[in-house]
């Protein structure tokens, strides 16, 4: 959890007066202090404040609700490109025409993606720094609508949770993690919370929308018990866990583990491979990996052993029987060093830790280690594209376009479409595909993104096509309908801490 000196330095993302498509600069839960808007974050800024104010004063509408539609979305990755090169698949055509842009959205609408990395917090939660940073901001004078109001957290509840996954984008299906800590009341939710959300949702939508992980931390008292009775109780879908131990408060994390650790671990796989043969999904172990910067290192030393990919390969050999998913694909530099990421990969062709989790599969001969992308994505795309393509080339090529899976940390980064239509249009430079002897990645709905958005984790999580053709008629299909006709629209809020722009 931030400090508060941390907090001091901060101020919430959604009270940003600016609303872009994509993000102006990165935006943190707590999990690690947000970068400063960089040099070329504020040239977009300013780019896309330019652009879209042109093209929303040639159509009659205000600049925020251009920024709304579809050629809002193609203009801000038109100034991407003009400000780190042309990364991003699209045209100025499309973003001065909104029936172009329309077009392609909708013809984009029914791609199946299934975001597997999604979060939201508990009605009773104690972690008040959100509140308590939005009203500072009020009081600072940042935001004249601020001062003197009451906040509160309902934007990272379930019910602006729900109108940002299913309604604000693309998504189809979601799954609800979480993170536990040694404090029970720093759950971000409990493991029945989310099982309780995850069967209210199916139900009242008629077709399998939502799925859910149980939380599990080794070495806390009574940790296996708790797993058994999850199984018996609850169901999940599938199990996460941290290797630090405590994320949210960091400076509690007692009880770090390893993945290869055969005392602690290897009893819980043995659990899992055997509640598998009944539920194959439980064989999924989904595991927090990286978002570990200098920074962080040296606050917490003894942490960075856990928070790398060291423990991953013995763990996948000894349990071929089981699927070993890394969260944010242990991509390290936030937290403002994804320059020091580029810097890194420009000399070497190398990115701590994502090059050593990429590796895994030939080095060691193993078939079950999987790359999630989560903030692996949200970061790079908005802190340096370029840095953003080599990570993707890197997963594909090592991992195979098979084991790699979608995850965007929503609703931390606000609603998902942005991700989504990021990672539609991205394609690997040329050059850097000729060095590097990476893949394109083709097509908005060619074969490789489309495993990425959904066919993996489909096949991981035994979605079948009967249950797909569902979502087409089902109770959320008919919401989106009616929100597409009289909704707000989406926002373009992001959610958590920044630090204040420059002027």
């Amino acid at each position: 959890m931030l400090s508060p000196d941390e907090l001091q330095r901060l101020i919430p993302a959604e009270t940003a007066r600016f609303r872009s498509p994509i993000p102006t600069q990165s935006v943190s839960s707590d999990e690690f202090f947000p970068a400063a808007q960089t040099p070329k974050q504020r040239e977009f800024e300013l780019r896309i404040k330019a652009l879209g104010s042109q093209l929303a004063k040639k159509h009659g509408v205000s600049r925020r609700r251009f920024f709304q539609g579809a050629a809002g979305m193609a203009a801000a990755f038109v100034a991407m490109n003009d400000t780190f090169g042309p990364i991003y698949m699209v045209s100025r055509a499309e973003a001065q025409t909104p029936e172009m842009a329309n077009a392609r959205a909708a013809g984009l609408k029914g791609q199946f993606i299934m975001d597997m990395h999604t979060h939201f917090l508990r009605d009773d939660t104690r972690l008040e720094g959100f509140v308590r940073g939005r009203e500072a901001v009020g009081k600072a004078g940042w935001n004249p609508a601020l001062a003197g109001k009451p906040q509160t957290l309902d934007d990272l509840k379930f019910a602006n949770y729900f109108k940002e996954i299913y309604l604000d984008s693309d998504t189809k299906v979601a799954l609800i993690s979480g993170s536990g800590s040694e404090d029970p009341r720093d759950w971000f939710l409990t493991n029945e919370m989310k099982a309780q959300t995850r069967s209210e949702v199916n139900t009242k939508a008629r077709a399998k929308r939502m799925f859910s992980h149980a939380i599990f931390m080794p070495g806390m008292p009574g940790w296996l018990d708790k797993v058994d009775q999850d199984l018996e109780m609850l169901k999940p879908d599938s199990f996460k866990g941290y290797t630090v131990g405590d994320n949210t408060n960091k400076h509690l994390a007692r009880h770090p583990w390893h993945l290869d650790d055969e005392k602690l671990l290897y009893p819980f796989y043995e659990k899992l491979v055997k509640a598998s043969k009944s539920q194959p999904s439980l064989a999924n172990v989904c595991v927090h990996k990286g978002l570990f910067p200098p920074s962080t290192s040296a606050q917490y030393p003894d942490l960075v052993k856990y928070a790398d990919v060291r423990d991953v390969a013995r763990a996948a050999k000894d349990w071929p029987q089981l699927n070993f998913i890394i969260y944010h694909s242990a991509f390290r530099f936030t937290g403002g060093a994804q320059d020091v990421g580029w810097q890194q990969f420009d000399k070497t062709g190398r990115i701590d830790w994502v090059s050593d989790l990429a590796e895994i599969p030939q080095k060691h001969g193993v078939k079950n280690v999987y790359g999630d992308l989560g903030q692996i994505f949200a970061q790079s795309t908005v802190a340096d594209p370029r840095l953003c393509a080599a990570m993707m080339g890197l997963l594909v090529k090592g991992l195979g376009v098979d084991h790699v899976v979608w995850g965007s940390d929503a609703v931390w980064t606000g609603a998902p479409q942005w991700q989504i239509e990021a990672l539609r249009r991205l394609e690997i430079p040329e050059d850097m595909q000729r060095k590097h002897g990476f893949a394109p990645l083709g097509a908005p709905d060619g074969a490789i993104k489309n495993a990425i958005f959904g066919d993996n984790s489909a096949r991981l999580y035994q979605f079948t096509a009967e249950q797909r053709t569902s979502l087409k008629s089902d109770l959320v299909t008919a919401a989106r309908a009616e929100y597409d006709l009289h909704g707000e629209g989406r926002t373009n809020l992001r959610y958590g801490y920044m630090q204040p722009a420059r002027a």
